[in-house]
C-alpha cells in the first residue's frame, strides 16, 4: 500500500526537485572560460605584443632563425631541468609525430612492449600492430580510468608508453618499474605530463610531447628528447622498412647532430617559435618548474575535494593516487542519468557543456567522444586558480538545471 505524504510534506523525488529548483545561478564567473585539453589556454596576462619580437619573414635557417631555436631549445633544458648529455630537438607533426618519429627509427631489434590506456595511447598500438612488422610484440591495456599492469617489462624489451593519458585522467606515479640498466629503450609520450608532472630522466630515452598541451603554444610543433642510450640504437640500427625525410634523424649511421641546434628537418613557424619562448620565460621567472607542478596540483585538488562532496559525479581515475593534475576527467555517475541508455547519457554530458558555453563560462571541456559520459578539465600550471574555483558552482548548477528537466 503506498503511503500519503501528509499535507505539505514532500516526497524524496519531490524534494530534491525543489532542491534543484532553488538552486541560484552563480554571478561570478571564471575571467578564461578556456579549459580546454588542447590547444589549452596561454599564459596569464598574454597578449599578441608577446609575439613582437617573431622572426617573421625570416628564413628559419638565417643566423637570426637559427637562433630563435636554439633558444628554444636551450631554455627547455633550464626550465625542465633536462641533463646535459641528453640530446633535445624541434620536429614536425607535433607530438605524434615526436612519437612515430622514434618508434618507426628505433623499434624492432628487441621485443616490443607498447602499454595504453586510452584514445592516444592506442595510437601507438595501431602503428606497433597493425603498421609495423614487429615480430615480438606485447600490448599491456586498460580501459578508461585505469592504469595496465605493467609488470611483464624487465628492462630487455623496448617501451612504448604514455606519461599521462589525455583523455582518461590516468598518469604514472611511479616509474621504478623501469630498470636504469635497462638494455632496451623506454619511448615516453609525455606530452600532458611534461611541466606538470616529475619527469625521471633516467628512466626515459625518449620523451615527446607538444607546445599546445601544458605550455599553451601553438599547434603542429613536436619536441623529441633523447638520452645516450636513445642516440646509441640510432646509430647502431638501421629499420628494414624505408623512413620518410620527415623521419630520418640518421645519416651515414650518425646522429644528425644539427637537428638537436636549431636546424630542423622541416620548416617550423617563427611566429610559434616566439609564443613558445614567451611561455617558457613566463615558467622560468614565476616558479620555475616547481611552480608549475605546485599550481597544477592546487587546481585539480580543488576540483577533487568539490567531487568528494558531491553523489553525482566521480573521477574517471579509479586509483587515487594516479590522478592527473592536469586533464581532469571526470563521470557523471547519478542514478537517474546512469540509468539512461549510453547515447542519452552522452547527450545529457554535452548539454551540459553547451550550456556552460551559452553562458561563456567554460570552453571545449567534454569528455573524449570515446570515453564515458561526463568532463576534461584542463587545469596545468597556466590555468588561474579563482577560475577553477568560480567554474565549479556553474557546473552544480548547470547539472541540476538539466536534471530537473529529465
Amino acid at each position: 500500500m503506498t503511503k500519503t505524504p501528509e499535507p505539505g510534506i514532500l516526497t524524496g523525488s519531490e524534494a530534491g526537485a525543489a532542491a534543484r529548483a532553488a538552486t541560484p545561478k552563480p554571478t561570478t564567473k571564471p575571467k578564461d572560460p578556456r579549459f580546454s585539453a588542447g590547444p589549452t589556454r596561454k599564459r596569464p596576462g598574454w597578449t599578441l605584443e608577446a609575439l613582437s619580437d617573431a622572426a617573421l619573414g625570416r628564413s628559419h635557417r638565417s643566423k637570426l632563425g637559427k637562433a630563435k631555436l636554439k633558444e628554444v631549445i636551450d631554455l627547455t633544458r633550464e626550465v625542465l631541468g633536462v641533463p646535459d648529455d641528453y640530446h633535445i630537438g624541434i620536429v614536425p607533426a607535433s607530438d605524434t609525430g615526436a612519437v612515430e618519429m622514434a618508434m618507426w627509427s628505433m623499434l624492432g631489434p628487441k621485443p616490443v612492449i607498447v602499454a595504453a590506456w586510452e584514445n592516444f595511447g592506442q595510437a601507438w598500438v595501431v602503428d606497433a600492430e597493425k603498421q609495423l612488422p614487429l615480430d615480438d610484440l606485447t600490448l599491456a591495456t586498460a580501459d578508461y580510468g585505469h592504469l595496465p599492469d605493467m609488470s611483464a617489462y624487465n628492462g630487455s624489451q623496448d617501451l612504448v608508453f604514455t606519461a599521462n593519458g589525455t583523455t582518461s585522467g590516468v598518469k604514472v606515479a611511479d616509474y621504478s618499474f623501469i630498470p636504469d640498466n635497462r638494455e632496451g629503450v623506454t619511448i615516453c609520450d609525455a606530452t600532458s605530463a611534461v611541466f606538470a608532472q616529475d619527469l625521471p630522466w633516467e628512466k626515459l630515452d625518449v620523451t615527446t610531447y607538444s607546445w599546445q598541451k601544458v605550455m599553451g603554444g601553438e599547434a603542429a610543433h613536436g619536441m623529441l628528447i633523447l638520452s645516450p642510450r636513445a642516440v646509441e640504437r640510432l646509430e647502431s640500427y638501421t629499420p628494414p622498412w624505408p623512413l620518410p625525410k620527415i623521419f630520418r634523424l640518421t645519416k651515414g649511421g650518425k646522429l644528425i647532430e644539427g637537428i638537436f641546434e636549431g636546424s630542423t628537418i622541416n620548416t617550423p613557424s617563427l611566429l610559434c617559435a616566439e609564443d613558445h619562448l614567451d611561455a617558457l620565460k613566463w615558467v622560468r621567472d614565476n616558479g620555475g618548474l616547481q611552480g608549475m607542478f605546485d599550481r597544477a596540483d592546487r587546481n585539480a585538488q580543488t576540483i577533487w575535494d568539490w567531487v568528494e562532496q558531491r553523489d553525482w559525479i566521480e573521477n574517471l581515475c579509479v586509483d587515487d593516487a594516479l590522478r592527473s593534475n592536469t586533464g581532469v576527467c571526470l563521470k557523471i555517475t547519478h542514478p537517474t542519468v546512469a540509468a539512461l541508455p549510453l547515447e542519452q547519457q552522452t547527450d545529457f554530458a554535452k548539454s551540459i557543456v553547451g550550456m556552460m558555453a551559452e553562458e561563456e563560462v567554460a570552453l571545449d571541456f567534454g569528455s573524449y567522444r570515446t570515453a564515458p559520459p561526463g568532463f576534461r578539465l584542463w587545469v596545468s600550471g597556466l590555468c588561474e586558480h579563482d577560475d577553477v574555483v568560480a567554474l565549479l558552482p556553474w557546473l552544480d548548477w548547470a547539472f541540476e538545471t538539466k536534471l530537473a528537466k529529465l
